[in-house]
């Protein structure tokens, strides 16, 4: 193997390997921390969160990038062997045995991403790149491997022998297999993730609240929300035991994710507790036109959309067109936004009654200013700020939790 060749797989390997510990560090803060947000999370087509939380997350409750993290150190501790002297042969089988793991490694992630792309239908940008580490390794190694592989066992047998010769090479091995067993057994187990995937074609978020939380996870989540300082939020709840403000952009990434996300939990308790739940949405565009506690928003047609859906809920249209508008965030200008308001939401007056219904919406910008939101969203669940969001499974046991502390 030449030293270019060496240096290209070991591109691969630091880039899958940067990749699965990014992953690992993101899918560890999501079970530690039910108010982490990723920084990956972009919307809700593109989102880590749907990724690891989902079935295809975890293997046996053992976080899938935590996996590929030992696959990439094993992979770069052969590309790290000594290439002269007396260890010329083992240079030589060095490809061989990573076209072996990456065959192995490339059928893994032929199924995540099609766990990711086809059954939940997101992008998480760090699967990605670990998808392109492993083809990566498995094309280079293939074409560097000069010998037959059905010679691999043999090969194999014979550095083993070789190792088994020399204390630092199982030294070396012992180390790694420790660490290995440590990170699994140490690493918070994902339970909820390891159920069976869903397979009802629910809509992208959907399939998180389907997955139960497990007892312990459901106590700490409860825990930590009870700790929580809560806000009086002047808000009519008309009567219901849970109260969810949500501070909204329509222009805002997140807002789209949560939206979808939270979509069929809601439907879920209009269903099974009629009235108890009720979800209340505020504008808070992130557009200086109307929000001047937002300077330097970059949001240029939140206003108009915060207005469009007003006019829209006149003509009982509010929906559709809040779903058209999260589902198209890249391509929003005001005159896109009038155009879907009289087109979706039935609106024909948009120019007219403008800036007499952005008064409206200043008023919701006043009450987040009152309420010191600095973000969207900005949710309060009886009086709890969340910036950012829950994820999906926590957002459902937290309202469960209210709704029994209340006896509803």
């Amino acid at each position: 193997m030449t030293l270019r060749t060496r240096l290209v797989l070991a591109g691969f390997a630091a880039l899958g390997l940067v990749a699965s510990l990014a992953s690992t560090i993101v899918h560890y803060r999501l079970l530690k921390d039910p108010s982490y947000t990723s920084v990956c999370d972009i919307s809700s087509t593109v989102s880590c969160t749907e990724a690891y939380l989902s079935p295809y997350g975890s293997l046996f409750g053992v976080p899938v990038a935590l996996l590929g993290v030992l696959w990439f150190v094993a992979v770069s501790g052969l590309l790290a062997l000594p290439a002269g002297g007396r260890d010329r042969r083992l240079a030589e089988n060095v490809p061989g045995y990573v076209f072996a793991l990456s065959t192995v490694g490339l059928a893994v992630v032929l199924y995540l991403a099609y766990g990711a792309f086809v059954a939940l239908k997101v992008v998480c940008l760090f699967c990605v790149l670990t998808y392109v580490a492993v083809a990566g390794l498995f094309i280079v190694s293939g074409a560097r491997t000069s010998f037959p592989l059905t010679s691999l066992p043999m090969r194999l047998v014979g550095d083993l022998r070789a190792a088994a010769r020399r204390p630092v090479a199982l030294m070396s091995i012992g180390v790694f297999l420790a660490a290995a067993g440590s990170a699994i057994a140490f690493f918070p187990k994902d339970t909820a993730s390891s159920a069976a995937p869903e397979t009802s074609g629910a809509a992208p978020g959907a399939a998180a609240p389907a997955v139960a939380l497990q007892q312990d996870q459901r106590s700490e989540v409860e825990r930590w929300f009870d700790s929580q300082p809560r806000a009086i939020v002047p808000v009519d709840g008309g009567g219901a035991a849970v109260v969810i403000v949500k501070f909204n952009d329509y222009q805002c990434p997140p807002c789209g994710q949560t939206y979808q996300t939270y979509k069929p939990i809601l439907a879920k308790y209009q269903a099974e507790a009629p009235g108890k739940v009720r979800f209340v949405s505020k504008d808070y565009p992130i557009d200086p036109e109307c929000n001047r506690n937002t300077p330097g928003g970059g949001h240029f047609a939140a206003c108009e959309a915060a207005v469009a859906v007003r006019l829209a809920r006149e003509h009982n249209r509010a929906e559709a067109l809040e779903d058209w508008l999260f589902a198209n965030q890249p391509m929003l200008t005001p005159e896109a936004v009038k155009r879907a308001a009289r087109e979706i939401g039935g609106v024909t007056d948009f120019d007219a009654r403008y800036a007499g219904v952005l008064e409206q919406v200043r008023a919701d910008i006043a009450l987040g200013g009152l309420l010191n939101v600095r973000a969207t969203p900005t949710f309060f669940i009886n009086g709890v700020r969340i910036e950012g969001g829950l994820q999906a499974p926590y957002f459902d046991a937290i309202i469960a939790h209210e709704l029994k502390k209340a006896g509803r």
